[in-house]
Formats: C-alpha cells, sequence, structure tokens
C-alpha cells in the first residue's frame, strides 16, 4: 500500500469506525425465517410490474411528464395505447431502430422515459422502478427456487427483448441507460430456466425457445468484445458506457460535487480527475471543457459540477459510467468513487464472459451446432489463459483486478476473487487458494467486499446478495461445502436480523454488526427496501441450507476453516 493509500485509508477508517459505534444503539430483535419466509411471499407481488399498471411507469430518478417509449418500427399494441390515456403517459416510438448500444443518444429525446416491455417483471425495489439486468438473475434464481417459473419466463423472455429491440440488456429499461449494459448474467437466467423441467410444457417446445433464444444471446455477448470494451491487448473485457459526461439519471450535480470536494480535501489522493475550470466558462472554455470534461451547454448537471475553481476530466465521467455498468456504484476499489473501473480488466466480468462462453457452448450442443459449441469452447479457453496470466497472482493465492492503463495489478483484495469459482474458471489449486482467503472478508453477518473501511456502499463493513450467492455457489461447487454453508447461515442471519430489527429486507447489510445498520458516508446512502435480488438469494442459501439442492461433485481438496 503507498503513502498516499495508507493515508486515505486511515481517513476513512476513522469515519467507519465512528460510524459502526453510533450503529451499536440500534434496537435489536429476535430472528425468525418463517417472518423472512413470509415477507418475501407478499413482497414478489408487491414488487412485480406490468406496463398495465400506472405505479410501473413512475420514475422519481428524473423530472417531467412521463413518457413510455415503444421501439421504431413496431406496431404499438392496443393496450399501450389504452395505458396512455388512463395513465396519462405520453407514448412514442424510439427515433430510430437500434442496432447496438449507443445507436441512440438519449440526450437527444425530448424527455427520459421507460422502454416498453412485453411481459411482467419483478423490480429491485424503493427507486429502483424498473428491470435491472443482474439484479433480475438473483431475482430469477428465487422464482424458480419458488416455483414461480412463468413469472421467471417472463423476466429471461424481457431481457431477450431488450437484446433484439434496444441493443442489449440494458442496466434497466430506461431510455437513459442506453448506452450501458450490466454484468451479463443472460445466459445463466437462461440456463437456470432449461434446467428446470417445469419451465416447458415439453421438450419441443424448450427446443424452439432456445432455438429463439440463442441467437440473441450471442448478439448480446457481442457487447463484450467490441473494441470500446476491450480491456486493451490483455484479451479480457472492461465495463465501459457508451456516453459521456454527467450521467441523465442524475437529478442534480450533486454527487459530482461531493466528489470534487472529496478530491480537494485530499489532493495526494486525486488520480488526476481534476482540472481548473470556470463556474461561467465562456465560448473559447466552453468548447475546451467539451473535450476535456464535459458540454456545460448541454447538460445542467455537467453546468453545476463546480467547486473552487475546479470540474472533473472527461476520463473521470468515463470512468463513473463504466462502475455504474458495473455495478459496483459506489466504490473506492477501483479509484476514488471508482472513477477508474475503465482501467481495469477485473475478475468479476471477465469471470462472468467465461461462464458466458460456456453456456453458449453448451446451447450450441444442445441445438447440434457443433461448430459454434467448438468456437465458444476455445474463446472460454482463451479467456481462461488470459485471466491466468493478468488477474490471477500465485504470491496472493487470488484474483487480482488488472490496471492495463498502469500495466500492474490492484494491490487491493476484492471479494469478486471468488467469482471465477462460480464460473467455473479456477483450478482445483486456485480454488484452494482463494478459499483460503476467506479470513480477509469474512465477518460476523458474512462476506465484506474487502478489507478496506472507506465509508461506500461497495466496500468494507458491506456485503450485498449477489456477491454471497457467487461465493457461496463457487465454494460448494467446488467442494468447500462446510465453508459454504457458513457463509450461507451467517448471511441468511444477517437477513433475518434486518427483519426482525425494522421489518424488512434491504439491498445491503453491515457485516461486522450482522444486521442491516449501514452508514455510508461517500456516493449513496440510501439502504433501499426491497429487495428483489436479497429475496432470491436469502430463497437460494436456504435451499443449500436445508439440503434441497443437489450438490457438485468436489473438485478441490478441502482445508480447514480459516
Amino acid at each position: 500500500m503507498t503513502r498516499h493509500a495508507h493515508s486515505l485509508h486511515f481517513r476513512w477508517l476513522a469515519i467507519a469506525l465512528s460510524c459502526a459505534a453510533a450503529s451499536t444503539a440500534v434496537a435489536s430483535g429476535t430472528p425468525d425465517p418463517a417472518k423472512t419466509r413470509a415477507y418475501i411471499d407478499k413482497a414478489w407481488t408487491t414488487l412485480t410490474r406490468s406496463q398495465e399498471d400506472c405505479a410501473a411507469l413512475a420514475d422519481t430518478k428524473v423530472v417531467g411528464h412521463p413518457v413510455l417509449y415503444v421501439p421504431a418500427g413496431e406496431p404499438v399494441p392496443a393496450n399501450v395505447a389504452a395505458i396512455g390515456k388512463r395513465c396519462n403517459v405520453d407514448v412514442l416510438p424510439l427515433p430510430r431502430k437500434v442496432e447496438q448500444l449507443g445507436d441512440i443518444d438519449a440526450t437527444k429525446l425530448p424527455q427520459q422515459g421507460l422502454l416498453y416491455l412485453p411481459h411482467p417483471y419483478v423490480v429491485p425495489g424503493g427507486f429502483f422502478n424498473e428491470m435491472y439486468g443482474w439484479d433480475s438473475y438473483f431475482i430469477l434464481l428465487g422464482l424458480v427456487a419458488d416455483h414461480k417459473l412463468d413469472l421467471a419466463k417472463d423476466m429471461v423472455d424481457n431481457a431477450l427483448y431488450e437484446v433484439e429491440h434496444y441493443g442489449g440488456v440494458l442496466n434497466a429499461n430506461r431510455t437513459y441507460y442506453l448506452s450501458r449494459s450490466q454484468p451479463p448474467f443472460l445466459t445463466a437466467m437462461m440456463a437456470a430456466l432449461l434446467d428446470d423441467p417445469a419451465s416447458f410444457p415439453s421438450a419441443d417446445a424448450r427446443r424452439e425457445w432456445l432455438t429463439k433464444a440463442y441467437p440473441l444471446a450471442v448478439r448480446n455477448y457481442e457487447i463484450w468484445t467490441r473494441p470500446e470494451h476491450r480491456a486493451g491487448d490483455t484479451g479480457l473485457a472492461r465495463y465501459y458506457d457508451l456516453g459521456n459526461g454527467p450521467v441523465l439519471e442524475a437529478k442534480d450535480s450533486e454527487f459530482y460535487k461531493g466528489v470534487m470536494r472529496w478530491l480537494i480535501a485530499h489532493p495526494k489522493d486525486d488520480p488526476g480527475y481534476l482540472i481548473k475550470g470556470s463556474q461561467h466558462p465562456d465560448d473559447a472554455e466552453v468548447a475546451r471543457l467539451k473535450e476535456a470534461s464535459c458540454d456545460v451547454r448541454a447538460s445542467k448537471v455537467c453546468e453545476g459540477a463546480w467547486v473552487d475553481g475546479y470540474r472533473l476530466t472527461a476520463d473521470y465521467f468515463h470512468g463513473d459510467r463504466a462502475m455504474r455498468e458495473s455495478g459496483f456504484d459506489t466504490n473506492s476499489h477501483f479509484g476514488p468513487f471508482g472513477g477508474s473501473t475503465h482501467h481495469y480488466a477485473d475478475a468479476s466480468l471477465n469471470s462472468l464472459l467465461y461462464r458466458y462462453e460456456r453456456d453458449l457452448h453448451d446451447f450450441a450442443l444442445q441445438l447440434g451446432k457443433a461448430g459454434d459449441a467448438d468456437r465458444w469452447a476455445k474463446a472460454a479457453d482463451a479467456r481462461k489463459a488470459a485471466m491466468d496470466k493478468y488477474l490471477w497472482s500465485d504470491k496472493d493465492g487470488m484474483y487480482r483486478d488488472y490496471d492495463f492503463v498502469a500495466a500492474k495489478p490492484s494491490p487491493y483484495p476484492y471479494v469478486t476473487t471468488y467469482y471465477p469459482l462460480w464460473a467455473g474458471a479456477a483450478s482445483p489449486q486456485q480454488a484452494a487458494a482463494v478459499r483460503g482467503k476467506l479470513g480477509v472478508f469474512e465477518r460476523k453477518g458474512g462476506l465484506s467486499m474487502d478489507n478496506r473501511p472507506m465509508a461506500v456502499q461497495w466496500g468494507d463493513p458491506f456485503g450485498w446478495a449477489p456477491t454471497h450467492w457467487l461465493a457461496v455457489k463457487g465454494l460448494d461447487d467446488y467442494g468447500f461445502h462446510d465453508d459454504a454453508r457458513r457463509i450461507a447461515a451467517k448471511f441468511a442471519t444477517t437477513v433475518d436480523q434486518g427483519l426482525a430489527d425494522d421489518g424488512t429486507i434491504r439491498e445491503k447489510y453491515n457485516m461486522a454488526l450482522g444486521n442491516a445498520d449501514v452508514k455510508v458516508n461517500a456516493g449513496y446512502s440510501e439502504n433501499v427496501v426491497g429487495f428483489g435480488w436479497t429475496n432470491g438469494v436469502y430463497l437460494k442459501l436456504h435451499e443449500l441450507l436445508d439440503g434441497t439442492t443437489k450438490k457438485a461433485a468436489p473438485t478441490a481438496q478441502k482445508e480447514t476453516t480459516p
């Protein structure tokens, strides 16, 4: 750790420890899994949206008259036209057919709005009132576990509809997300559905569905092989949003001003995100800032993103957007406030793409496409070789995200080191080594994101349902059943405790305390109630704990608990 990183670490450590001390005053109830289960049963209904429901069209993240957009050139379904009148919503076609992400510049639309989806879907909860990309995988796991297969299939079909009509599985079905995707779980969603024999009425129906879905899954994969998503010459991928400047879902400049205030207060920790700029630039400076920062004439958020003579660089905005595509917003792992995310070939994305390639291989075999299957097997093998070269550290015994711009690995551990186990990309020796590092992340309530208390939500001491499931499933698949069950029990109990304390299920939890008392001092601070992926993962963890899932054959030597 560098001197600058040390100073940053201890400043945030003091904040985090004070928050932890304050949180001990929270009242504690008695956890009851039966009550958690009853809450989830009701939540499937309360979190389900249909675009025949006026409530589904609401978006508290933007201001203006609500708009529902339908794909260009597609007929407007009669029920959608009726919704427009009943819900006082404008129903408009997109200005052009979308072939790939970035084809439509959402800044040119008259108003941001919801993108039409033909089937019902489950939302995360709170102000997340749309169908989200990676959330949907973990929600779907819960739906399948709960035998709600029609709704599970609806969600996969909606994701495929997004690929066909909006260029890929989107961050979520809003127009301001037309420039970015999210962690690629589409084939994993398909596999979860296909693996349940009750999902389709017959083998013929199953094959017919896969025949239509397979080319769309391939098209979605191609997002990640575009030049913009390549991590230099590593053969790996990175997160990257195809837009520029501040994100369109930002209501105002406050988030970005908070970033600048922190960087100004900690100049030694600024990776170069700040540049000098006027609050009210003249025409010449406006032109310069359009390239060096953002377009102050086109974006009110950009115009207001000024503090004490400074603005943010265009490269920071690219990193900020990439961070949001990664789903880890906000973190301190990929630079302060995640502003260097696009500089990294990271273990999470490339593990998911390895799994995606293996899934496409399996689907191709099922469809009798031997040539395709061979191509996908070779792609997966090449990705694993690149992961071993750039991401695996024998010295550390874990996967490290690789900064391909600086040509060096991240010095910091992240819980995504367990993603390769879920994906099946780790060798037995690598899996055993990573398993030996559980002590870096494991706390009273489960797995923390990392071991650096930086007061951001995707960092220590906080933990999340999706990273828990991927770690637990990966450990279990490699034969570390006791570790998987121990961590599953810890996180499930944490969810139970949170419900006992305040009657809700949340998006994230405090791993140090084993409850939902989350104090975030940088970036987003709300702990949203709902919550779709927590509900789904909770059910999957209990399948494992209750012995109702089939275990994979052990692939690594069992070791003692850290």
